[in-house]
């Protein structure tokens, strides 16, 4: 029973391609293993302070932008209480494994490498064209074959290439690291380079974005000055060389560029996903400037995107993706929080982030900035509050923070009582993952 819980749990952060019904929400299988969990951690555990602090002002503020007309109830409370409900399951979580997240992170490795090896045989499975072991359609009801790459652009289990680089993130940071430091942190060195070449296989922008962010983070954690100089010219020249071989990046670049700074929204050869982005970016801003302080609550954003999306002209592009998510976390917590969910954000992160220099062993400061990836790469362009898992990788940010300050507080102690007996340390029971 304890394996098919922790089986469950990994699958509402893996498994996000299969929903049960569309109206009046999409239901997606996750909300099964929630559904079965939830009431049952509810009366063990109660419900925690912190959630409840930190989502009250967005109820009461979204109740009063209801009454403004600023948003509909329908859409605040599905939510309101969808983005709640998610944030206590995975604080659940958390407790249910005694807030252990050096466990919990290795089993999201080994998940990792699964979706990885699936994603590989994916791959093989087009070129050979064996289509029920590259097109997933037949298992999922919401996934996409997406062309392009070597014919087509891996996605393994997610519906999209972009979820891939998302989710698998923090495990992409910490193969790489394993592969340049030759450590084996979690993997073995076969699993890390599974990892990594699958993750290329994506030919996903924010796969591309999540490569760059994880050299510069390896940078400042070993000292940028003493490796800038192998590094910096390596990234100008990975730049150089997958802007002029991957066409799905140049296009993606060139259209942003276009969208961005020439604002060219008129003509349809303009990249369709650099105007879902420069339109949302729109949206979010002129909201935001109306309502700088808490936006217009949660759900809002599509009332806002029928108020001040440039779709509204006809001589615009009428591309209306991403209308509810606003394509980027970051610019929807603009529109639906305002400086309310982006300062907490940003204090969150920099709060409990974990530098190399201050981790009590290097278990944390891997974790952390693996972690940080994944909510770099959410605020980028993904705006679901819950899909994935997005609130557990939250909660393991915070309580590996905490875990480590508890370690690092306790390490003088230890080194004070091995001094006083130089047997103490010989007779301390073997810890199975890091102190705290």
């Amino acid at each position: 029973m304890n394996k098919l819980i922790t089986i469950g749990i990994y699958i509402t952060i893996f498994i996000s391609s299969y929903v049960l019904f569309k109206a009046p929400f999409e239901g997606y299988i996750s909300y099964i293993v929630m559904l079965f969990l939830f009431p049952v951690m509810l009366v063990r555990y109660g419900v925690p302070r912190l959630p409840l602090l930190i989502f009250l002002p967005l109820l009461i503020s979204g109740g009063i932008y209801i009454l403004a007309g600023d948003n509909n109830i329908g859409s605040f409370i599905k939510i309101f209480i969808g983005f709640f409900a998610a944030v206590l399951f995975y604080r659940y979580v958390l407790e249910l494994y005694d807030f252990d997240v050096n466990q919990l992170f290795e089993w999201y490795v080994k998940g990792a490498v699964i979706i990885s090896v699936i994603g590989l045989i994916q791959v093989l499975s087009f070129r050979v064209g064996f289509k029920p072991g590259y097109d997933f359609r037949w298992i999922f009801n919401k996934w996409g074959l997406t062309p392009g790459g070597l014919g087509i652009r891996m996605n393994s289990v997610f519906s999209e290439p972009a979820y891939f680089a998302a989710v698998i993130g923090p495990a992409f940071f910490c193969a790489i690291h394993n592969l340049f430091w030759r450590t084996r942190f979690w993997m073995t060195k076969r699993q890390a380079i599974i990892i990594v070449v699958a993750y290329l296989l994506t030919f996903s922008s924010l796969g591309i974005l999540a490569i760059f962010l994880a050299i510069l983070l390896l940078l400042l954690n070993y000292g940028f000055v003493r490796y800038a100089i192998i590094f910096i010219p390596l990234a100008y020249f990975g730049f150089g060389f997958v802007y002029n071989n991957v066409d799905e990046f140049r296009e993606r670049y060139d259209g942003t560029l276009d969208v961005f700074v020439d604002q060219n929204i008129r003509d349809y050869d303009v990249h369709g996903s650099s105007f879902v982005l420069y339109n949302n970016f729109t949206v979010a801003y002129e909201n935001f400037k109306r309502n700088p302080i808490f936006g217009t609550g949660l759900g809002s954003q599509e009332t806002a995107f029928d108020r001040y999306s440039l779709t509204r002209f006809a001589d615009v592009v009428q591309i209306d993706f991403n209308k509810s998510d606003a394509n980027s976390m970051f610019l929807r917590l603009m529109s639906e929080t305002g400086l309310y969910g982006i300062i907490f954000i940003v204090v969150f992160l920099f709060r409990h982030h974990i530098p190399r220099t201050k981790s009590a062993n290097d278990y944390n400061w891997l974790i952390s900035n693996g972690i940080l990836m994944v909510v770099l790469l959410y605020l980028a362009r993904q705006g679901h509050y819950f899909i994935n898992g997005f609130p557990f990788f939250l909660w393991c940010y915070y309580y590996i923070s905490k875990s480590n300050k508890k370690a690092r507080a306790e390490a003088p102690q230890v080194v004070e009582t091995v001094l006083l007996n130089p047997n103490a340390e010989k007779e301390r029971k073997p810890v199975k993952h890091f102190p705290g």
